[in-house]
């Protein structure tokens, strides 16, 4: 097959032909912490059949939910080692959540290996809203502090330390209301409970003629939404949005950890792949294991603790 001669052309840059032939040792089991439905499983779906072509392997999804990812997070350094078992790794997720107590896990003992995407945080309205623009909104919270209420998906949520990022940015006042995921923050948005919400692209692409974005957390305008403006475009200097990417057992040799992430990376780079990204409201990152990584994670480290103890998450 044309694709899998090119995702394999595409590794073996990466790996050498050597290290492509020695992983995966069959099957991978793709834990996800989370329940069957969520964005997570979704795009690990989409990542399925690129991984069978690169590999003619089965990337098995598995779901094991409970306390936001902590139940799964705090059982991956007990799984196999040898490349049979990675993760699903979500930020702010692993940051936050060790800083609120015992979850049984720290964020160290997460051995992540590759961050391929992240979900951009957006100011979503309903289409008849007043609000016509982000000044609008941001004219009324100057007006009126605190009355003018966001949805989002729950406390310390990537929603929520943005709405913080951005009231500090914006010089105004407004109200996170925490609803129990992102499905019931459009709920209560769509119903008129809010004002608007702390969302994310992917909602104007399930929304659509529903609601409309105001502005999108992201570096350069969005593909799927060319006519909405970005936060750093309107003068706030605000990138950010719930990432994913993938962990392995902490057991995990060096080489497996370069196997792992340099095959998501491989599936990261095929255009077809990246396309179904794009249309689905997602934006495409490429963090590899090394010093990159650790770069990327000391840096959201901060910013994240910062913000979380700004929203009152964190003491």
């Amino acid at each position: 097959m044309r694709k899998s001669i090119i995702l394999a052309a595409a590794l073996a840059a990466f790996t050498g032909t050597a290290q492509a032939q020695e992983f995966p040792p069959g099957p991978v089991d793709y834990v996800i912490p989370f329940g069957p439905g969520g964005e997570s499983d979704v795009t690990a779906r989409m990542q399925q059949p690129y991984f069978k072509a690169l590999y003619d392997e089965e990337l098995v999804v598995s779901y094991k939910p409970g306390g936001g990812g902590a139940v799964g997070w705090s059982q991956l350094n007990s799984m196999a080692a040898d490349g049979s078992v990675i993760m699903g790794v979500n930020l702010p997720h692993i940051i936050v959540q060790p800083e609120q107590g015992n979850v049984g896990f720290t964020t160290d003992d997460i051995a992540s290996v590759y961050w391929f995407h992240y979900t951009p945080d957006a100011i979503v309205v309903r289409e008849d809203s007043p609000f016509q623009t982000l000044d609008d909104l941001i004219a009324a919270a100057r007006e009126t502090p605190r009355q003018v209420t966001f949805a989002g998906s729950g406390k310390g949520s990537a929603n929520h330390l943005v709405q913080v990022k951005f009231d500090q940015l914006a010089g105004v006042e407004t109200t996170y209301v925490a609803f129990k995921g992102t499905g019931a923050a459009v709920t209560a948005m769509l119903g008129g409970q809010v004002a608007a919400e702390w969302g994310y692209t992917t909602v104007g692409v399930g929304q659509e003629g529903k609601a409309r974005l105001l502005a999108v957390a992201t570096e350069e305008r969005h593909p799927a939404f060319p006519d909405v403006p970005t936060f750093r475009e309107l003068g706030y200097d605000i990138v950010s949005g719930a990432y994913r990417g993938i962990a392995v057992p902490s057991g995990a040799s060096e080489e497996t950890r370069q196997q792992v992430s340099d095959a998501i990376a491989a599936i990261n780079r095929d255009e077809e792949f990246r396309q179904k990204m794009i249309d689905g409201g997602y934006a495409l990152v490429d963090v590899p294991y090394g010093p990159e990584m650790d770069a990327f994670m000391a840096e959201r480290s901060e910013e994240y603790i910062a913000a979380a103890k700004s929203a009152g998450v964190l003491n």
